[in-house]
């Protein structure tokens, strides 16, 4: 059997053994977590936003509707100005 082919079969028999390992170590974020949360345990969270706080946290849709076509008419008006001023 040629060097890069049994190399590979011993790479492959490798995985295999530790694929079937029946204690997996848990990765460094799994055990600094762990260590983090057996102090100090994290506070449950839902899965989706109560939709009362969220409507209570920013601006309301009307307000920021209202800017952005205030802004839009602003930047009209004043190219139309400019335009209306420039020599032609």
């Amino acid at each position: 059997m040629p060097e890069h082919e049994q190399d590979d079969h011993e790479r492959e028999f490798d995985l295999r053994w530790a694929d079937n390992a029946e204690h997996k170590e848990p990765s460094a974020r799994a055990r600094m977590l762990a260590a983090r949360w057996k102090e100090n345990p994290p506070e449950p969270q839902p899965f989706r936003a109560d939709p009362d706080h969220l409507a209570s946290r920013g601006r309301s849709s009307w307000v920021s509707t209202t800017v952005i076509l205030g802004s839009v008419a602003a930047v009209i008006v004043l190219l139309g100005y400019i335009n209306f001023r420039a020599p032609y």
